[in-house]
């Protein structure tokens, strides 16, 4: 797909441990995503093992995504939060994206898709992690597409940057 430009979107949702946090790179194959894509498929990590998102079993969301998460695994019920709730929220929200055009859809065989994924290992609640995570990864890819956050939206931000782990005090 010549002329596409790559797309980085980041996004939260939620609050406490069920929040989703995505960080999306939408590339066209056979540009420097696609490589980052294979590479990151191919060589997995201890705690972190990149995977294709499915909607169903047999059934990959297109574009085709790469789920990586950013939390090491840490236990079976973080696994079945991550790799289940998070990884369906993800799927929908790609497949949401194309429906609304946020990723058009005779564009989604000539891109890719790494999504980088938060899931806190005390996520308790499947479902709000599950919906979270869609919301949060149709949201990065919106912002992806529309550029954002704007520069001056940054530069009004920098005098009291905060996360959900930290608040400076002033």
């Amino acid at each position: 797909m010549s002329g596409f430009v790559t797309q980085f979107g980041e996004s939260f949702v939620g609050t406490g441990v069920n929040a989703a946090h995505i960080n999306t790179v939408l590339g066209a194959k056979g540009g420097p995503v696609e490589t980052a894509w294979a590479t990151a498929l191919a060589h997995p990590s201890q705690g972190h093992t990149p995977f294709v998102a499915v909607l169903r079993p047999g059934l990959p969301v297109k574009p085709f995504t790469l789920f990586v998460n950013k939390a090491t695994i840490s236990g079976d019920r973080h696994a079945e939060m991550t790799w289940g709730a998070a990884q369906a929220g993800v799927a929908k929200g790609v497949a949401d994206a194309v429906a609304e055009s946020i990723v058009e859809s005779h564009a989604a065989d000539e891109v890719l898709l790494i999504a980088a994924v938060w899931v806190d290992p005390r996520a308790d609640d499947a479902q709000l992690v599950y919906a979270n995570n869609a919301r949060a990864t149709l949201a990065a890819l919106h912002a992806g597409q529309r550029g954002l956050p704007r520069i001056e939206d940054v530069l009004s931000a920098r005098a009291a940057p905060f996360n959900a782990f930290f608040r400076p005090l002033e």
